[in-house]
């Protein structure tokens, strides 16, 4: 997939990347992942992209924050908006995609790699948009889901699509180490590319 000596740059769409593993059934280990991808090349950063919610009902996410931002992770993050829809239900919307994709095209310029862990169809424009900057494009998402995960147009745009499936011996956490804080499975606002779960159907969008 990668050069030796190439400088590769990753993005992580959290939310985006969450859904996707929690669908194939496995937890990522983010210490495995980063090793994994600095056996590939030159990591010059390493983003991790969510929104955040100020309630004590997703404050799980924190301890994984927390350990990517000591462990060579650069994180990112927003508040996400709360409001009421007609009904009278309670609804908390986030997007990071303007912000993983400021970010994306500010460091196109010095390294030769992209990944980017999301399958949005959003980001089509994003990719190619680094493309014409001579930079080559690895997506990292699953058509095993179902419905698939990957948009089909950034599936096509990308240089190089990559199935979790395919990473999941490298990536995955071992159901049977639960320790440190870097083992804690975050409860994340999901974008709904695929129906909701029937206990999760009041819970709205996040990228």
């Amino acid at each position: 997939m990668v050069q030796s000596m190439e400088k590769i740059a990753l993005f992580i769409d959290g939310a985006n990347l969450y859904s996707a593993t929690k669908s194939l059934g496995f937890d990522i280990d983010y210490k495995r992942l980063l090793k994994d991808f600095q056996g590939r090349g030159y990591v010059l950063r390493a983003f991790y992209y969510t929104t955040l919610v100020e309630d004590t009902e997703y404050s799980s996410i924190r301890p994984l924050l927390d350990w990517l931002d000591y462990n060579g992770y650069s994180v990112v993050t927003k508040p996400a908006r709360e409001f009421t829809d007609s009904q009278g239900r309670r609804r908390v919307r986030g997007n990071m995609d303007i912000e993983l994709a400021v970010a994306a095209m500010e460091l196109a310029s010095h390294v030769d790699h992209i990944v980017i862990f999301s399958g949005d169809g959003d980001f089509r424009s994003l990719v190619e948009a680094i493309q014409r900057k001579g930079v080559r494009v690895t997506v990292v998402s699953s058509i095993h889901t179902q419905p698939p995960m990957i948009a089909d147009e950034l599936r096509r745009q990308a240089d190089v699509f990559l199935d979790l499936v395919d990473l999941q011996a490298r990536i995955g956490r071992d159901p049977a180490d639960r320790s440190g804080r870097m083992q804690e499975t975050p409860r994340f606002l999901e974008r709904r590319t695929a129906p909701p779960p029937a206990d999760e159907s009041d819970d709205a969008s996040d990228s």
